[in-house]
């Protein structure tokens, strides 16, 4: 065996600080016991922070069943009708603030292009903090430009922007000066997230002055499809569209009422766009009283960056929501359509050219993706007629002079044969042409799903809601018709894009109708067990004064997928190793896998130290066998972990961490 000098163990130079279990070890569940006495706030504000659109609504306490969305921004694209602002930020070339949203696109489209070189324009940035596997509070973002800038920067000046906002608009509606600290804020994250991408939000919100560290719980982080669940528990018959190929409704077959309901759907916003006050009755909705304790539905929230599928559990009387099975989904927004369409272009035109266009005009690409955007809002499954896409004069010119012919000429010679140049200087694109760009990422989102339908917590549900931006797809829509029209009900809200903004205005006025959601992780502790020959590994022995003990041994505290319910408190008594000691560290470990056995095993990640001084007890007895209490508790999106000294009654509390390790 190799020798142990070349066996790196995290515990072996904290042998001094160890514990060891005291056996047996128990769990204590009093969710009761630490309910914690709510703040007052005057008004909830929550943010939708989206991949491609953002936007906040609010609520007063006192008339909670009213929410207002925001007030419409200046700015809009023709073809699209929306309360929500896209997610784009313009910093100065002195990297200051400078724009948010329309405001930021349109002065930057308007910049001269030599100057526009010099700011930073930023979009669709939200994903990198999905598909950043080791983010950390400096990780980077690049703008339009090429420059690089801190994430955490980015995303802090959103926030700011978004909480200015809000806090104009409710002084101009009360006549006075609203104080930050009346405000509960939400702010909304994927559920797919993983820990430190959710605690990242948490700390841009601290760096914003949304809310200080020291007032953490003015601020719920909450999972997008579950602000989406609540919102559409309050759903009445006329404010849904249902899709369901079971039977013919009001005379129209499945086929036709997707079409159909949408249209009549349209023409009812468009009637009750004027205001932005939505009632939510205080009843439970119709949908919902047909269903009964213990039915099942599924929460597909498909926005513009990532699918969030949720599996969701009535539990009655209230109607408390649980979460049956851990949320899964993937990149498969509303972004990937975009791709194919950057793919497209790469095909007819040279990705060479479209990664340089990119980069010199960066505002006349913003500008076709604007135009792309708009007619990709117009596909649909039965349209024939072909969708026109309006090209930049620079991108025109540019081409001439980059590749020394023209535009049209590239279009001869591409062999992409549904894609035509016509006279007005525009793409014309089939309709299967705009369909196949769909195609690979709807049929991620069926792929997931069937995956989903097939797990045992998932059969027999009753329900799909569709949720999110991408929802508003017919191309989606018609997918997950067909898909599992015959499983279960589908639903689309109206106002789908704001479903996810709605709910979560719901979700910060009652936080507790989450009553237990699914660990995505296993959590546990560092400890050293009495060295069992024949069952420990032996180079995990440490024998420390005469005692032979097993290092690196993982104590669980929850595993993966296990319930939890919120507020639950596990705790776990340990011993210091040798009586002798004077201090004591706890490290916490997390997993994503369920069994295992090491802190040393693959996969094991630190996220939080207890460090407990255990001195000061001279004078009294201490007990031979001394007690230190650990216990961990099941917030929102955040767990704390406390030890305590029985003796003593001294104790440390640390929040658990995923970005400092």
């Amino acid at each position: 065996t190799a020798p142990t000098s070349a066996y790196s163990s995290p515990a072996r130079s904290l042998g001094d600080t160890g514990i060891t279990p005291l056996s047996p070890s128990h769990i204590v569940n009093d969710t009761d016991s630490n309910v914690s006495e709510q703040q007052a706030f005057l008004v909830v504000v929550a943010i939708d922070f989206g991949t491609t659109s953002s936007g906040y609504a609010y609520s007063f306490t006192k008339e909670p069943e009213c929410i207002h969305v925001m007030r419409r921004w200046e700015g809009g694209d023709p073809g699209v009708s929306n309360q929500k602002t896209p997610t784009t930020i313009l910093l100065t070339p002195e990297r200051k603030f400078h724009s948010f949203g329309y405001a930021a696109r349109d002065f930057y489209h308007d910049l001269d292009p030599n100057e526009a070189k010099q700011w930073l324009y930023l979009e669709k940035f939200k994903m990198k903090l999905h598909t950043t596997g080791d983010l950390t509070m400096d990780t980077d973002l690049t703008a339009a430009n090429g420059k690089k800038v801190k994430a955490l920067e980015i995303f802090a000046y959103a926030l700011q922007y978004f909480k200015e906002q809000a806090l104009k608009e409710l002084s101009d509606q009360a006549g006075s000066e609203f104080e930050n600290s009346d405000v509960r804020w939400v702010i909304t994250v994927p559920a797919i997230w993983k820990q430190p991408a959710k605690q990242f939000m948490r700390q841009a919100a601290y760096q914003a002055g949304l809310v200080s560290p020291e007032n953490s719980e003015q601020l719920i982080i909450a999972l997008e499809p579950e602000a989406a669940s609540i919102y559409c528990r309050k759903l009445r018959l006329h404010q849904m569209i249902e899709l369901s190929s079971k039977a013919a409704v009001n005379g129209y077959s499945g086929s036709d009422t997707v079409g159909a309901g949408f249209t009549q759907a349209k023409e009812h916003i468009r009637r009750n766009r004027q205001s932005r006050t939505f009632l939510v009755e205080n009843v439970i909705g119709e949908i919902w009283s047909e269903l009964e304790e213990g039915d099942k539905y599924v929460v597909v929230d498909s926005g513009g960056g990532t699918v969030d599928l949720t599996v969701h559990q009535i539990r009655l009387p209230e109607g408390h929501l649980k979460e049956l099975y851990k949320a899964t989904g993937g990149p498969y927004g509303s972004l990937g359509v975009d791709y194919e369409f950057e793919k497209l272009l790469y095909k007819i035109f040279g990705e060479d050219f479209i990664e340089q266009f990119k980069i010199k005009r960066p505002a006349a690409w913003v500008d076709l993706m604007i135009a792309f955007e708009s007619r990709k809002r117009a596909a649909a499954p039965d349209r024939t007629n072909p969708l026109n896409i309006t090209l930049p004069f620079s991108f025109i010119d540019y081409y001439k002079k980059f590749r020394g012919h023209s535009v049209e000429h590239a279009l001869r010679k591409s062999n992409v044969d549904f894609v035509k140049w016509s006279s007005q200087g525009m793409l014309r694109m089939s309709p299967d042409a705009m369909n196949a760009l769909f195609k690979p990422t709807i049929d991620s989102i069926i792929e997931h799903l069937r995956d989903l339908f097939q797990k045992p917590e998932v059969s027999t549900v009753k329900f799909l809601f569709l949720v999110g931006g991408f929802a508003e797809a017919p191309l989606l829509q018609q997918a997950v018709q067909a898909a599992f029209g015959d499983q279960c009900r589908i639903i689309i809200p109206q106002d789908v894009g704001l479903t996810i903004l709605k709910g979560a205005v719901l979700f910060g006025l009652d936080p507790a109708v989450i009553k237990v959601r699914r660990s995505p992780l296993t959590y546990g502790v560092g400890v050293l067990n009495r060295y069992v020959e024949g069952k420990h590994p032996p180079e995990k022995l440490l024998v420390k004064d005469g005692t032979r003990w097993c290092t690196d041994v993982f104590d669980k505290f929850i595993s993966a997928d296990q319930s939890v319910a919120l507020g639950e408190l596990v705790k776990r008594s340990y011993t210091p190793a040798k009586p002798s000691q004077l201090v004591i560290v706890i490290n916490i470990y997390s997993s994503e896998h369920d069994n295992v056995s090491f802190i040393t095993d693959p996969g094991v990640k630190k996220c939080g130290t207890l460090r407990l001084d255990l001195t000061g007890t001279s004078g009294t007895a201490v007990p031979a066998r001394r007690e230190i209490q650990t216990l961990m508790q099941f917030g929102d999106t955040e767990i704390k972990a406390t030890a305590i000294d029985i003796a003593t009654s001294k104790s440390v509390k640390v929040g658990i961490d995923f970005l400092n390790y």
